[in-house]
Parts: C-alpha cells; sequence; structure tokens
C-alpha cells in the first residue's frame, strides 16, 4: 500500500561478553596473530590453550607469555586433520573444562591467479581456513549451548571483504569463512553465544615470507602477481603489529557493546570504507587499468597509496 510504514522488528540484545574470564583456545598460537591474541587474553585473566602443529615452535611464544606475567597452555593439533583437532580439543577438555572462547586464527595464504590455481591448492586451502575452524567450533559448541554463553571468534581477513588479486584461493577461503561466520552468529544466538569477525589488513607475521613465489604458469599475470607484491611492499614497512590485533580481539570478546565485525591494521579500514562507495562495474574497471592507472584509482578510491 502506498505510503505505508515499513514493519516494526523487534532488535533482541547481541549476546552478552565473556565474564568473568574462563577458559580461552586460540588456535595457531605459534606466532603473529595467535601469539599476540593467546598473550592478551592470558594477561586479560583468560585460563589459556595455545594450539601448534609442533610444541617445540612455540618457545618464542612461552617467551612472550612469562614477559607479560602469564602462562600458555599447549596442545598439538593439526586443524587440517579432523581426527587431531577432536584428539586435541578432548586433551583440553580433560584438563580444563569446556571453553568460553574459541579463537580461529590458525591460516595458511598460499598465491595464485585463478588461472594458476589448481584446485588441490584451493582445497588444501578450504581445508586449512574454512574446514579447520569448523572443526574447532563444532568441539566447543556443545559446551558454549550447554553454558548459554560464549564466544566464537573467526580471524578472517580483508581479503574477505575485498577481493585480493592473485591471491584466489585465500581470498576464497577467506570470504567462505566470513560466510560461515555469518551464519553462525544467526544460528547461535538463542543460545547466548557471541560471533565475532575480525578483518585484518597488513598485519606484523611470518605468514609473508612463507609465500613470495608467484606462479606465472601461463605468463599472462605477470602483472597481477607484481601489483600484488606492490601492496605488500607498501604495507609491511607500515603493518600493524599483532599486538594490536590481539587487543582488538580480547575487547571484542569482554566488550558489553558488541559488533559481529572488526576490521583492523593497515590499509583493512580504507579498503572496506572505498570498496562501498564503489559499484561492482567500478571495482572491476580497475583491473583492466595499466599500472599508473591502477595505483592512481588505488589510492582515490580505495584510500590506501601503494606507490613509494
Amino acid at each position: 500500500m502506498s505510503g505505508a510504514s515499513a514493519p516494526t522488528i523487534a532488535v533482541m540484545p547481541f549476546p552478552g561478553p565473556v565474564n568473568p574470564p574462563g577458559l580461552a583456545v586460540v588456535t595457531g598460537a605459534n606466532s603473529g596473530i595467535g601469539r599476540a591474541t593467546a598473550v592478551a587474553l592470558g594477561a586479560a585473566g583468560f585460563t589459556v590453550v595455545g594450539t601448534v602443529r609442533r610444541k617445540a615452535s612455540a618457545a618464542k611464544l612461552l617467551a612472550a607469555a612469562e614477559k607479560a606475567g602469564t602462562s600458555v597452555d599447549l596442545v598439538e593439533l593439526d586443524v587440517a586433520d579432523t581426527e587431531s583437532v577432536r584428539a586435541g580439543f578432548a586433551e583440553i577438555a580433560s584438563r580444563h573444562g569446556s571453553p568460553a572462547v574459541l579463537v580461529n586464527n590458525a591460516g595458511i595464504a598460499p598465491v595464485a591467479t585463478v588461472e594458476e590455481c589448481t584446485a588441490e591448492v584451493l582445497h588444501d586451502t578450504a581445508n586449512v581456513n574454512v574446514a579447520g575452524a569448523l572443526r574447532a567450533i563444532q568441539c566447543v559448541l556443545p559446551g558454549m549451548r550447554a553454558a548459554r554463553s560464549g564466544c566464537i571468534v573467526n580471524v578472517t581477513s580483508i581479503a574477505g571483504r575485498v577481493a585480493s588479486v592473485a591471491q584466489a584461493p585465500y581470498t576464497a577461503s577467506k570470504w567462505a569463512l566470513e560466510g560461515l561466520s555469518e551464519s553462525l552468529a544467526h544460528e547461535v544466538a538463542p543460545f547466548g553465544v557471541r560471533v565475532a569477525i575480525v578483518e585484518p589488513g597488513v598485519t606484523r607475521s611470518a605468514i609473508f615470507a612463507k609465500n613470495t613465489d608467484a606462479p606465472n604458469i601461463t605468463g599472462a599475470y605477470g602483472s597481477h602477481y607484481a601489483r600484488m607484491f606492490q601492496f605488500f611492499a607498501a604495507g609491511i614497512p607500515q603493518a600493524t603489529p599483532a599486538e594490536e590485533v590481539g587487543a582488538l580481539i580480547v575487547a571484542a570478546v569482554t566488550t558489553d557493546e558488541p559488533r559481529l565485525r572488526y576490521v583492523c591494521s593497515w590499509a583493512g579500514p580504507e579498503m572496506v570504507a572505498g570498496r562501498s562507495t564503489m559499484t561492482d562495474e567500478e571495482w572491476v574497471a580497475i583491473g583492466a587499468l595499466d599500472d599508473d592507472a591502477y595505483y592512481e584509482a588505488f589510492a582515490n578510491r580505495l584510500g590506501v597509496e601503494l606507490r613509494s
């Protein structure tokens, strides 16, 4: 009917903060954001378990926790393996009980354009970045539902909001994790469980040193890989300390004014804001520009200067 007002939708309260601090589990805790988050949660009063593939690789994590006046218990598990995850969380439950917080941080970031990304690489990336989070979530949700409390934090990426050139498998996995997280948030809200999606831009992490190869199998995508590396060449000197992301995750878990999404780190807020002002067609058209015009458009439309 013309002029009719929109129906009123009841706004239900967002699930509350995790208070007092309980048990927090952080996957991929031996470096970068995972390490910083584990230490920050411990300093905030949580009992923290950090999952790692090898305890021998976690010396820096233990030293950082000790320096901060806290501690992190270590459990070995591989998020890419269902039985390993189940065994690891069973060990956590036997030592500490049910987690109140889960931070899904473990991830990999292979480089490839769509044409040059093998199905195996896409599968392996999704198995870690998406299915790995799913496995951990399924281990903790029964306890959180029973307690009618808890928080699941999924660390995605700015690449989960704005498609990243020449990082097709990583981008696809992070978009998938964004969708999984939003579905989860709807599903667990009636049980008092909170979901937070943390979307970092460029953050100081060892992940960049592990991904320096560009396949360029066809020879057709040299400029695409160059643009990707230029993004990181500009970002790494200005990269946000992982400790800032760790502090943000603690705030997302404990705040009584929660949000679903938290975008952070170098280039993150600017790119999300800039992309929101563009049509899909304008965004796609940027890809057809020559290098000079591409970098100019990136600065003007996405608010990030990539040129030195």
